[in-house]
């Protein structure tokens, strides 16, 4: 929310500067989220008056204007209609920067005439719309002065964020309620002026009181709907709202300054009396915006005879607007119930100010007064006669009674405070507090509910920042693991990745529709996303690690190694996962090698292995079986199983479509390992014993088959491996050959064997007997030893 200085004063009488005020406010909760002063931008420029106003020589619709800023006269070419002498205006001299035009004075030759700088309008300037003529200032005004000064636009403009639990500071006069009861002034009360009403009051009803329990009007006949005040509209400009006219300006003003939202009907343009009740299936309305929508059952509305006129404490209707021809209206001032205007709104998908302060909860005994201040500024900046007031319905009642203990505020807040300054401090806040310390709260304070949310305004008003750092009690002895298994499995694969070298990331959970697609889409999709590029629950991690690399490599990276653990959003449920992608130059190109190698899908099996040996995973029965999926390059990718069924794995390169999506060159390895596949460690019960080394020396034997051209070498070294599981504890494939003297159809392979005796070495007869058995389990997979 936003509000200037000048504003603020108006509700808090106070000596402290900007600075303070920023602290103060963010120190009882206020946070500051900005402050500018929008009249830096306009310091360059002065109070002039118009000297003489001649003809321009060359152009029939130019002046040229000797102008004097209070160092003496200066010649202007200008083109503005009303520009004439004795006029007083804003000039601006060569060097200052027009926000409106987003140019830079100069020295310039217009028609062959020297100008040195311009008279500006309000455009131009920014500071209104007004672009058929230059600013016209009162003839009073001191020439050389600077404008911002003048006009009162060194006002800086502070923006707070308001939490959604404090409706009472969503106005101006709620935020210096809390300032005052920070110690930082005096509040001033606002002013209710008495409004007598001639005849009778406008014809208003309910039948949706639980969506608007209370709905107030009052009537303004024969009025002139013109411009709103001078520092109205200076007001509302400062904070970033257009000023439209006097009535629109005065229900925008009461919103901001004391967080009471109204709307105003031209009378002229109903059909009957107005009735708060449900929308009809089906109906539609126009909303001030310029969007028709569809309204439902439950969402309520304000209409006529006619038809539907407003979104029920949202946005009014374009219909019944008012315009510069309105003469008679009705003001509203109701209560909508919050949870029916969070529901409206959310399903509309439309945000106001309005719905930001109805559906946080308005001050539901600020009716008659809200009422009476607004039609107090209509009469008094439009003219026109009032009606009496029609009340229908009535408010919530509000101001629940708590009892309460001042020793909360050192057991529960942390802070002894004595019980004389709570009460102090309580009251300043509104809240009335008997001898006995049954403390009511006031009826802008729906949130508080208990004794905590009573310590809690306590605390932030005498300083969260008094609250001495207490170290929490430890028990004593040895602290017991807190970490769950898939925890601590998600941790030694982390601490795996990074030890490889790979670079961790953390991209968001939701991806556009368009990166989800190549992996089969998101089975959740949100019906109202902050960003249509934030709109799917991720089905992989890969997306968003593309999208990192294709980030990184144009931004001249040239090898991307990430790595990411997180959840993919399935149908059936959440799954944890590691994902790794590898791009660019595995190798920088060198003169040995000559020019830079990038990753295979080796690659990617390499990092899928060792990250699953980390992980616990049994990696010596692991099977390489088909390929991947869509997203992957066919015969460049496969899956890491134990079984046909439990996937732990998928490694590869990446499909170039996929690669094309995402606007990434060259290829892509990558990994995902299934984390949640992964078998857990059975509980045994006892402490493995230390690592023993084998006390005998290893044999290693070599072994070359002729196998299959389409054997799998992971099946020819699994029957290798379980030929004799006791003297065999690995192989391995270290070459593959194909061609002169292969015979068509085959390939060989070379594998090496690692035997390990345990009592004693092996004899040349136990030797012979073990290669038979490997012999033997090869050929059963169709492969020939070589002679």
């Amino acid at each position: 929310m936003k509000f200037t200085l000048g504003w603020l004063k108006s509700h808090l009488d106070t000596d402290a500067d900007l600075d303070t005020i920023v602290e103060g406010l963010t120190r009882i909760g206020l946070e500051v989220e900005g402050v500018h002063n929008p009249g830096e931008a306009l310091a360059s420029f002065r109070v002039a008056r118009i000297l003489s106003a001649e003809r321009h020589p060359q152009a029939d619709k130019l002046q040229v204007l000797s102008v004097d800023a209070g160092d003496g006269p200066m010649q202007v070419v200008c083109g503005a209609p009303n520009a004439r002498a004795g006029l007083v205006g804003v000039f601006g001299a060569p060097g200052a920067y027009v926000p409106g035009l987003d140019v830079t004075l100069k020295v310039a030759a217009i028609r062959g005439v020297e100008s040195n700088g311009m008279m500006c309008s309000a455009r131009e300037l920014q500071i209104g719309e007004g672009h058929d003529g230059i600013i016209e200032l009162s003839e009073d005004a001191a020439i050389g002065t600077s404008f911002p000064d003048y006009a009162g636009l060194n006002d800086p403009v502070i923006d707070v964020s308001i939490t959604p639990n404090r409706q009472d500071c969503m106005g101006v006069h709620g935020i210096a309620r809390d300032l005052a009861a920070a110690g930082l002034g005096t509040l001033i009360a606002p002013t209710v002026p008495e409004v007598k009403g001639e005849g009778a009051g406008p014809d208003v009803r309910i039948e949706d009181a639980e969506g608007c329990p209370a709905f107030y009007a009052q009537g303004v006949s024969g009025l002139t709907n013109g411009e709103a005040p001078e520092w109205m509209r200076q007001r509302l400009t400062a904070i970033g709202q257009k000023p439209i006219s006097a009535l629109v300006d005065i229900t925008n003003y009461m919103t901001v300054d004391l967080g009471r939202p109204l709307h105003v009907y031209d009378k002229a343009k109903l059909s009957g009396g107005l009735v708060a009740r449900q929308a009809r299936e089906g109906e539609t309305v126009e909303a001030l915006n310029g969007k028709t929508y569809t309204l439902s059952e439950g969402m309520t509305v304000i209409a006529d005879d006619a038809g539907v006129h407003d979104i029920g404490g949202i946005m009014g209707g374009a219909h019944s607007g008012v315009s510069e021809t309105t003469t008679d209206v009705i003001i509203e001032c109701a209560y909508f119930a919050p949870e029916a205007i969070a529901r409206t709104g959310q399903k509309l998908a439309l945000t106001s100010d309005a719905r930001t302060r109805f559906e946080r909860g308005v001050d539901p005994a600020f009716l008659d007064d809200g009422l009476a201040i607004a039609t107090f500024l209509v009469l008094e900046y439009c003219g026109g006669t009032a009606s009496s007031v029609t009340r229908a319905g009535k408010p919530p009642v509000v101001g629940k009674t708590i009892g309460y203990d001042p020793n909360l505020a050192e057991t529960l807040g942390g802070l002894a405070i004595a019980s004389e300054r709570q009460k102090a401090i309580l009251e300043s806040l509104g809240f009335t507090v008997t001898a006995d310390w049954q403390v009511t709260a006031p009826s802008w304070r729906r949130d508080v509910d208990g004794p905590a949310d009573l310590v809690e305004e306590v605390i932030r008003i005498e300083g969260i920042d008094h609250v001495p750092p207490v170290a929490l009690p430890r028990t004593p002895g040895v602290a017991r693991p807190t970490a769950t298994p898939q925890q601590k499995l998600e941790r030694r694969a982390r601490r795996a990745a990074a030890a490889r070298g790979l670079d961790e990331a953390v991209t968001w959970s939701f991806i556009s529709e368009a990166q989800a697609a190549p992996f089969g889409g998101g089975a959740f999709t949100l019906a109202n996303p902050i960003s249509e590029d934030l709109k799917v629950m991720r089905p992989s991690l890969l997306p968003g690690l593309l999208a990192a690399t294709e980030r990184n490599i144009k931004r001249g990276a040239t090898a991307v190694r990430l790595f990411e653990i997180g959840r993919r959003y399935l149908e059936e449920a959440e799954r944890p996962t590691l994902s790794v992608v590898l791009a660019g130059d595995k190798t920088p190109r060198n003169w040995r090698s000559g020019k830079a190698q990038g990753f295979d899908a080796y690659d990617a099996k390499a990092e899928a292995i060792a990250l699953l040996a980390q992980a616990g995973a049994p990696v010596d029965n692991l099977q390489v079986m088909g390929e991947a999926g869509d997203a992957w390059h066919p015969g460049q990718s496969g899956t890491l199983r134990l079984g046909p069924k439990t996937v732990l794995a998928a490694f590869g390169m990446v499909h170039p479509s996929v690669l094309k999506a995402f606007d990434l060159d060259g290829a892509v390895a990558a990994v995902e390992l299934y984390l949640d596949a992964i078998p857990p460690k059975r509980a045994t019960g006892f402490m493995r014993p230390a690592y023993t080394p084998p006390a005998l020396q290893s044999v290693r034997r070599d072994f070359a088959f002729l196998v299959p051209t389409d054997l799998a070498a992971d099946q020819l070294i699994r029957a290798v491996r379980g030929a004799d599981k006791a003297a065999i504890t690995a192989a391995r494939v270290f070459d593959v050959f194909a061609g002169q003297g292969v015979p068509e159809g085959h390939k060989s392979v070379a594998v090496e064997v690692l035997l390990q005796p345990s009592q004693k070495s092996f004899t040349d007869e136990e030797l012979k007997a073990i290669a038979d058995k490997i012999v033997a389990a090869a050929a059963k997979q169709g492969a020939q030893l070589r002679g």
